[in-house]
């Protein structure tokens, strides 16, 4: 069985849905805002237990570029401070911080909705075409997307090792499935690395 000690080693994390699923467990462990900073998140701290087997060669944090929105002013220049603040963070800490596709604004009703495009798209990408180059060996996704499905068959399929890391809390059953193992951040993990010193 694979123990992680291969040459190419990535682990791809999708940022948005990865920081969503940290808000969840603050919310679940009753984690009030000001006592968490998830700008200054300590992903080292996080990940050093869980992928202790793996010898990570890359880390690569996904995100979608962040626009000003003239209805939304004020919250869309926070969030473009905090996506600055974490990369800084990240890029300290050995990440690559990747910005791919874009969060779009909508209107529904009377509200300004943002989704995000285009991340889980490059994600699957970058899965395909690392392997294709034979600059992946293992791949640990970080990422609650269903749609990154057809990238995981694709990538067992040319005998890559594929590791989904999910959280405790609700974790994606399909990505469970699919790929060679699964790794679960417990929530007092995520709690250490989140909570202000």
């Amino acid at each position: 069985m694979y123990n992680g000690f291969m040459n190419h080693c990535v682990l791809f994390i999708d940022g948005e849905n990865f920081l969503h699923k940290i808000k969840e467990v603050l919310k679940k462990e009753g984690v009030r805002k000001k006592t968490a900073d998830l700008a200054q998140i300590d992903l080292h701290k996080l990940l050093q237990e869980p992928l202790r087997r793996f010898v990570v060669t890359r880390k690569i944090f996904y995100v979608s570029r962040l626009h000003s929105h003239p209805e939304t002013k004020k919250k869309s220049n926070e969030l473009i401070k905090f996506q600055r603040t974490i990369g800084n963070n990240l890029t300290r800490q050995g990440f690559e911080f990747v910005i791919a596709g874009n969060v779009r604004a909508q209107k529904i009703g009377n509200k300004v909705v943002f989704r995000e495009k285009g991340v889980d798209v490059k994600i699957a990408v970058d899965l395909v075409s690392f392997s294709s180059r034979k600059i992946l060996d293992c791949a640990i996704l970080c990422s609650s997307d269903s749609d990154l499905q057809p990238a995981v068959a694709e990538l067992r399929e040319r005998k890559i090792e594929i590791v989904y890391l999910g959280f405790e809390e609700n974790p994606n059953k399909g990505l469970s499935y699919t790929t060679n193992r699964t790794i679960l951040l417990r929530n007092s993990e995520v709690l250490a690395a989140c909570l202000r010193k």
